[in-house]
């Protein structure tokens, strides 16, 4: 369980840490799998619906940037995502009703692991209500160094990820990032963040991997806004995972940004990339 003070930074803040939030038996298994998963996949040869690969390698590079679901393919992760002792801590945060979105496992290897730009969760799935959180747990030492997690503390209503009418997947209004955090931690550190909090993490310029588990859950009452096909990809693996599902939904927003995908992109990153490279193109 969360202490008070956790629960009320996360009110106030949009974030905690949470130091040794896994044991070293628990880090070691995870770990363990991931390199199961990982082993024998290249650029040139890899499960695209499993495995996102880094793009700056040779087609025999084995450098996994992303594992999509792990907590829907792999039992380990799946059992950890709805285990007991985790949905009690996270009801402090939702509430009694809570339903698992989605997860991915960041690999963020040693020297290559890339670039995540400023963004909010929410802006890529807008709901009803900001009741969800994102659990990120580390699975490596994570410091500036490798590419720790950053993110800007206080309340934050939705802002604009878009330019031209459509999406870019990063801030493109003016974002004051004086006061950002680097949240560096030891493995099995937890970070929890609302869906609100602007966040971000620098390449990996170390010699050592970051790898990274990530959970989002959302409160029963918080509703996808229909966005047509995205959202039913967004939602195709979101169950009930504590208490009853909600036949009311919760509106607490002024304002949400409706998200217009300029293609048919798979991950933050590939749209990232696409953002930066239009840009970059318009403004030569």
């Amino acid at each position: 369980m969360f202490s008070e003070s956790q629960v009320q930074q996360y009110r106030s803040d949009g974030y905690f840490l949470c130091p040794n939030f896994l044991s070293e038996s628990e880090v070691a298994e995870f770990v363990q799998e991931i390199d199961r998963i990982c082993a024998g996949n290249t650029l040139a040869e890899h499960d695209a619906s499993r495995l996102e690969m880094e793009p700056a390698q040779p087609p025999s590079g084995t450098r996994v940037r992303r594992i999509y679901e792990p907590c829907t393919y792999y039992e380990v992760f799946k059992s950890f995502s709805e285990s007991g002792a985790l949905l009690d801590a996270l009801a402090q945060l939702l509430g009694p009703d809570i339903v698992y979105t989605s997860s991915k496992i960041n690999v963020k290897p040693a020297e290559i692991g890339s670039v995540v730009e400023w963004h909010q969760d929410m802006a890529y799935g807008p709901l009803t209500n900001g009741s969800v959180v994102a659990l990120l747990i580390y699975l490596d030492d994570a410091d500036i160094e490798n590419g720790c997690l950053q993110v800007i503390p206080g309340k934050t209503p939705m802002l604009n990820h878009s330019r031209d009418g459509y999406f870019q997947g990063r801030i493109t209004e003016t974002l004051d990032t004086s006061k950002a955090i680097h949240l560096e931690g030891k493995q099995g550190t937890a970070a929890l963040f609302n869906g609100l909090a602007p966040h971000a993490s620098s390449p990996n310029t170390s010699f050592r991997p970051r790898r990274t588990l990530i959970l989002g859950y959302r409160a029963a009452d918080a509703f996808p806004i229909y966005l047509g096909e995205t959202s039913l990809k967004s939602q195709q693996f979101a169950r009930l995972v504590r208490g009853h599902p909600s036949d009311t939904a919760r509106f607490d927003m002024d304002r949400v940004y409706v998200p217009t995908y300029p293609a048919n992109t798979r991950s933050l990153y590939e749209l990232q990339d696409l953002s930066r490279r239009l840009h970059s193109t318009k403004s030569a």
